[in-house]
């Protein structure tokens, strides 16, 4: 699969999350490959290479609603997606009003 072509899973999880939340950002990245040794991804052969993604969505669907319940929206669009070898979504879940204020630096260890 070349970096320009996106795989079935990673195209699926695309499709669905701007159809539920039609975000003005979304930014998917297909962290699979630091997975393949785990154990969950061996007995799969080391996975299909779309088992871990990271997703962060800026959306107005998920005004009012708490980190949980913005999370579930997306877990509950791609149950097809956990159920035929998904493993794992990190998720950043955002207001186009949140997206805009600049985020609080992290302070050094």
């Amino acid at each position: 699969m070349s970096a320009t072509t996106l795989g079935p899973v990673e195209e699926s999880i695309r499709t669905k999350v701007q159809l539920l939340l039609a975000p003005t950002a979304l930014r998917i990245t297909n962290n699979s490959w630091q997975h393949r040794h785990h154990t969950a991804m061996r007995d799969q052969g080391g996975g299909n290479g779309e088992t871990h993604f990271s997703v962060e969505v800026v959306s107005d669907a998920f005004t009012g609603k708490t980190t949980m319940q913005r999370h579930r929206m997306i877990y509950a669009a791609l149950s097809d997606e956990f159920a035929q070898g998904l493993h794992a979504l990190s998720l950043k879940t955002r207001t186009t009003a949140e997206a805009q204020k600049p985020e609080l630096p992290t302070e050094p260890a």
